[in-house]
This record gives C-alpha cells, sequence and structure tokens, in this order.
C-alpha cells in the first residue's frame, strides 16, 4: 500500500479530497512512514467527526502498530486536546485525523513528535511522504498494541485552573459551526461566571451553516448578528479542527488576531517581565511597539504554525501570536490551545473592567488592509521587481519581503501552496492606506 497523490502532503499538514487524493491506502501507509520517520514506540491518535474519519482511523491505527507502536486512541477530540494528550501521556508522536476548516469531501492529517512538535515540510514531512510514496518499510519485531483513553478529564481540569474571572459575569455567544469546537464547550457550560448562548452546536460532518474558518470575517456574521441581538460581552467563533479561533467584541465588530496578540502580550509582560513575545511579519506594527512597551522582547517570525511552533521553542518564548488566530501559550506546551486563549482575553476583561472593544482600541493604532491575494505567473519574478521598485525603504526578507516606510509598510509574500502572492500593508491614516493599496495593485497586476 503506498500514497497516490503526493501533493496531499503540504507545508504544514496533509489534505486531500477522500477518495481520489487521500484513502484508507494512503493513511495506511501514512501511518507506517510516519512510525517510521519519527522512530515512534507509542504514537497518540484522535479524530475529528467527518463522514470518512471513521474508516480512515481504522486504516491508521492499523499502519501505526503494523509497523511496532503501542497506540493510544482518544477518539474524537480537537486538535489541542491531541496536542495535550501528546504532552500529558508523554507519547514518541501523536497524530489527529483532520483537515480543519475544508468542506466536507476533505479529510487529512497533522503529525507531532515528541511534546507535540508539529512536523511541517521543513522539519521531516516530506521524508514521511517520500517513505509513504514507496510503499516498502521495515518490518518490526512485533506488532502494536491499541488502548483506549479519555483525555478529556484533565484537559478540562487544567482549563478550569486557568479561569479568575473573579465575580465578573459574562454573557458569552459561539458559534460552533457543527464542528470540533463543540466538544470544548465543557469548559465554559461548567463556569458559573458564565451565560452561554451557542449557534450551530450539533456535531455535523457535513459543515451545513457556513465554513468553519474564523480568518474569514463573512463566515461571523451569524455570530456578529447574534452578540448585538443578545447584548454579549463577547464573541467567540472555532475553526474546524479548533486549532483557531475567532474573537467578536461587544459591539459586533470583528478584532483581529494580532490585536489579540497584542492585547494578551500585556498581560503575559505582567507575570513575566523581560519575556519573549512572538509574532508573525503580517501583524501590525502596534504589535511590536505595545510589547516593547511593557518590557517585552519583540520576535517576529515567519507565517506558517509549525514554523512559528518551532521557533517559539527555539527562543523560549512565553506567547506568540499569529494572524490567522492560532495562539501559542508556553504554559500549554507551545501548541494551540483556543479556549484558554478565550480565557486569558477574558480573565483581562474581568480584571481590567474594560470591554473587548476598550482592550482592543488601547492596541489599535493604524490602519490595516487585511491580506489581498493575487493570481501571478512568476511570483519570485514578481516580487523582485516590486523590491527594485521600493529600494528606498528598509526591507525585511524574512518571509517574501516586507518593506518599511515610516507612516506605512507591506509584506508581499509567496503562497506555500498555491500560485499566488499575498500582500499585507498597513498605514497612519485611512486615506494613506487607500493611495498605497492602489498604487501596490497597479504594480503588481499593471492594471489601473
Amino acid at each position: 500500500m503506498a500514497i497516490k497523490e503526493p501533493g496531499i502532503f503540504k507545508s504544514y499538514d496533509i489534505r486531500g479530497i477522500y477518495p481520489e487524493q487521500i484513502d484508507e491506502d494512503a493513511v495506511y501507509a501514512i501511518g507506517r512512514a510516519f512510525v517510521e520517520h519519527v522512530g515512534a514506540k507509542t504514537v497518540v491518535v484522535g479524530r475529528d467527526i467527518r463522514e470518512s474519519s471513521p474508516a480512515l482511523m481504522e486504516a491508521l491505527i492499523k499502519g501505526l502498530t503494523d509497523q511496532g507502536a503501542d497506540v493510544t486512541d482518544i477518539g474524537i477530540a480537537s486538535t489541542p486536546m491531541l496536542y495535550f494528550a501528546s504532552i500529558e501521556l508523554q507519547t514518541d508522536g501523536a497524530v489527529i485525523l483532520t483537515a480543519s476548516h475544508n468542506t466536507r469531501e476533505w479529510n487529512g492529517l497533522k503529525v507531532c513528535s515528541q511534546n507535540a512538535a508539529v512536523i511541517g515540510g521543513d522539519t521531516g514531512l516530506y521524508d514521511i511522504r517520500d517513505r509513504a510514496a514507496s510503499g516498502t518499510f521495515s518490518e518490526p519485531a512485533s506488532k502494536g498494541t491499541v488502548t483506549e483513553y479519555d483525555i478529556k478529564p484533565a484537559f478540562f481540569e487544567k482549563l478550569k485552573n486557568h479561569i479568575n474571572f473573579g465575580d465578573k459575569q459574562f454573557n458569552v455567544v459561539i458559534d460552533f459551526a457543527n464542528a470540533m469546537g463543540i466538544y470544548e464547550r465543557r469548559a465554559f457550560d461548567e463556569c458559573d461566571n458564565i451565560t452561554l448562548m451557542t449557534l450551530y452546536d450539533e456535531p455535523d460532518g457535513t459543515f451545513p451553516n457556513h465554513e468553519a474558518n474564523p480568518i474569514k470575517v463573512e463566515t461571523l456574521v451569524d455570530l456578529q448578528n447574534k452578540v448585538k441581538e443578545v447584548g454579549a460581552d463577547i464573541g467567540l467563533g472555532y475553526d474546524g479542527d479548533a486549532d483557531r479561533i475567532g474573537f467578536v467584541d461587544e459591539h459586533g465588530d470583528f478584532v483581529s488576531g494580532d490585536m489579540i496578540t497584542a492585547i494578551i502580550a500585556r498581560e503575559v509582560l505582567k507575570e513575566h517581565p523581560g519575556a519573549k513575545i512572538g509574532y508573525d511579519v503580517r501583524s501590525s506594527r502596534s504589535v511590536r511597539e505595545v510589547i516593547e512597551e511593557h518590557g517585552g522582547v519583540a520576535v517576529e517570525t515567519k507565517v506558517g504554525h509549525t514554523i512559528i511552533k518551532k521557533a517559539m521553542r527555539d527562543i523560549d518564548s512565553q506567547f506568540c501570536g499569529e494572524m490567522s488566530m492560532h495562539f501559542f501559550f508556553k504554559e500549554f506546551g507551545s501548541v494551540e490551545n483556543t479556549t484558554a486563549t478565550a480565557i486569558t482575553v477574558m480573565n483581562i476583561m474581568a480584571a481590567t473592567g474594560k470591554t473587548l472593544s476598550e482592550l482592543t482600541k488601547e492596541v489599535d493604532r493604524y490602519h490595516h488592509s487585511g491580506e489581498i491575494n493575487f493570481d501571478v505567473h512568476d511570483k519570485d519574478a514578481t516580487i523582485a521587481r516590486i523590491k527594485e521598485y521600493y529600494a528606498d525603504g528598509e526591507c525585511n526578507d524574512l518571509d517574501g519581503i516586507k518593506i518599511n516606510f515610516p507612516d506605512w509598510w507591506f509584506l508581499l509574500r509567496p503562497s506555500n501552496t498555491e500560485s499566488k502572492l499575498r500582500l499585507n500593508m498597513e498605514a497612519k491614516t485611512p486615506e494613506m492606506l487607500e493611495e498605497k493599496k492602489q498604487e501596490m495593485i497597479t504594480l503588481i497586476t499593471g492594471k489601473r
């Protein structure tokens, strides 16, 4: 058995359409290749609620055990639960069967080595691909065993200990998008300080209401409307596998991932003075300013959750945030724990007596374009041309090119998965942002 479509291996995970691109044979081969690559004797596994997940999980476990690994099966679980289990149980590896926010016909895997260290394209995922494509594996001395384990009690106990609301009472609306965040709602249900209202809270692997992808603000419209309708203090929107979370303030306005990073960074630095705080290159200039004003060391990273998690451990960062709403706490193993992120923001609201919009206003100092995507024939040539045009700016080539001027900046970076360039910009005034945005669009596309 072997994979038939190597293209399912992406920069950050494995993902393809079932059964045309990813099927039981492919997942079996990936399981065996994973054990060989990691040298794993113990692996913890979990899965999401997609229609294809039960059959693929059976194939995955067979591949892992046929290669000699003992498997701990935590059953249906969010990605943060899988990461938590990997750290708690101290397994050699971990695999979650999920395609995150992708629509029902997709499925995939996220794979980790020890302590939930996620394996990406530059840390071994392509080696796993090549092993799985060969279909040839070493034969272990014996097959592995399978044990079922319920990680949820320990997971929720950890979250319960993180809550510090005092006497503050919260009205909270959560859009679960029929996806894996539903399995984390117990953290809110069991808190006496929370009155919880929910949207799309029935697990459904067909995702009938909307894409579970909070980075797309249009998927949060129902949440925004509900927050305004009931006068909630905060709205939360989980993505498909619950490793990302979107925030809506009490006015129903979306709060971007970099602003949440800045809000949390201030609080982290109170507990850990001088700590290193990470943020990705797309983030507002406000984030660096806030970190440094509060005595922290601001560390800019490339885009991508696997890259950021590795960087976070390399620099011993206390907290990192990504624009796409991945948030990472050292306290939670330097991997995503979205419900802990929501609790942290609510802890800050309770401690300060401020609303989320007030907290956001304190850190939001500029005007940001959001991400604009361009289909281009030659990404490298386009980047080189733009870099030459803006040669008088301060250039940072950590991830694509980020060129800074006193009153504005832009980031132009190639997509890791598509023939696209992704543009992010920021300026001091909305007028300057619009002027520079039109200038950049003309330069990239040749169209006015």
